[in-house]
């Protein structure tokens, strides 16, 4: 059967699994909705969520309705899927601020899209009614046979992390029941759970009558076996407090030659000849990183928009051309307010600065960067001996510290 949506996710390198074709061009035609699901085990999203937020906005050119479901009660338990141990559990209160922090987020990157909570209808739900509604629709080695589920059983499971696949098969139905809501997409560890929904669903309206399908999307690794979305200075996240314009935008800048392409795929909603073309300008000149400046672009203005990419850009041109203290000063005050590294005390010398701010991990890597002429203070390359003073505030006491090429960050001076 030809679909469209699954020879787009095909030749993109995204799609490991789905359950029922048919269904899925069924839910196209008559404009139905996908969901994926995201707890609010944080204040904002980050890159990791990127692959399913951008497949949110692709499946809209399917004439598909994203939908977004807040765990505002299973975030509270948290999914036990291929994790090693069992999520810190959250107050009602932090879970209620993530969910609105995260919800800014989604329909800023998706204007069109539905968010819903879960809480909605799980939270007024008693035990009894779920164990005798939803519980007796599952069987114990139909749980047990589940990877997501098996895979913790000899590290240990908790009856709350057992129960999560039913709560999930439960939003699914819902969301189908109310929200013509047809299909559920995620990860490939998401698998278990998905189908669980589905069964779920033919349990209570007869496999017949149900339109109900999934999909799962290959999880992405990067040629060298590394996690994607971990960096040397940690998650990075969507959220420009937590992660800068500046920072954001170099983290795509910089990934290698060897993942461009699939990032590229995954990452972005340009056509295959569009990345081949894109590619094969690369290839002539890998010294440009043409293709990992066209990434970085695309992912940055998808994310933060034109003001966030126009600014990540400034910034960059900026730090390699070597002219930032050039710009005007209410940008220049605006750029290192966002890339505060540390503090350190005034009147100490530059290898301690380092250690103090957390940039350096101690007195021997800090002069090693230093003698590698590594480190410029403000723009200008310093020796080990020079001490930090007032006269080096650029604004709101803070200076500014460039390591290597790329990284740059700022330290707040302190009397004490």
């Amino acid at each position: 059967m030809n679909n469209a949506l699954i020879d787009e996710l095909t030749w993109r390198g995204l799609l490991k699994q789905v359950t029922n074709e048919s269904k899925l061009k069924k839910a196209m035609s008559e404009k139905a909705g996908v969901y994926i699901g995201f707890d609010p085990t944080a204040d904002s999203l980050h890159v990791g969520h990127l692959i399913p937020i951008i497949n949110l906005r692709r499946i809209t050119l399917f004439d598909l309705q994203p939908i977004a479901v807040m765990g505002g009660a299973t975030g509270k338990i948290g999914d036990p899927s291929f994790k090693k141990d069992e999520r810190k559990l959250l107050s009602d209160e932090i879970v209620e601020h993530n969910i609105q922090a995260i919800k800014k987020q989604l329909s800023f990157m998706l204007p069109n899209i539905k968010i819903i909570n879960n809480s909605d209808w799980l939270s007024s739900m008693l035990m009894i009614d779920f164990l005798r509604d939803v519980g007796k629709e599952f069987n114990l080695t139909y749980l047990l046979a589940k990877e997501s589920i098996a895979s913790r059983i000899s590290s240990g499971l908790s009856i709350t992390e057992f129960f999560y696949t039913m709560l999930q098969a439960y939003d699914f139905y819902m969301l189908y029941e109310n929200y013509k809501c047809w299909g559920q997409m995620g990860g490939s560890d998401q698998w278990g759970n998905i189908t669980s929904g589905i069964d779920y669903i033919s349990s209570q309206i007869g496999h017949e009558n149900s339109n109900a399908f999934g999909l799962t999307m290959n999880l992405l690794t990067k040629k060298d076996g590394m996690k994607f979305g971990k960096t040397e200075a940690g998650t990075v996240w969507l959220d420009k407090n937590k992660t800068s314009y500046y920072d954001f935008y170099q983290f795509w800048f910089n990934q290698e030659d060897d993942d461009i392409e699939k990032l590229l795929k995954f990452f972005t909603f340009m056509n295959k000849e569009e990345i081949d073309a894109i590619i094969t300008a690369h290839k002539k000149e890998p010294f440009k990183r043409i293709a990992q400046k066209e990434l970085a672009k695309r992912v940055t203005l998808f994310v933060h928009g034109d003001n966030g990419l126009n600014e990540a850009v400034k910034i960059t041109d900026a730090i390699f051309s070597g002219d930032i203290l050039a710009l005007d000063k209410d940008f220049i005050s605006k750029i290192i307010s966002t890339l505060i590294i540390g503090e350190s005390k005034k009147n100490v010398n530059v290898v301690d600065l380092l250690v103090n701010s957390t940039i350096a991990s101690s007195k021997r890597q800090s002069r090693e960067w230093i003698q590698a002429k590594a480190i410029s203070l403000n723009g200008i390359i310093v020796s080990e001996d020079y001490v930090i003073s007032d006269k080096d505030i650029i604004v709101n006491d803070l200076i500014l510290i460039k390591r290597g090429k790329r990284k740059i960050m700022s330290v707040k001076l302190t009397n004490n």
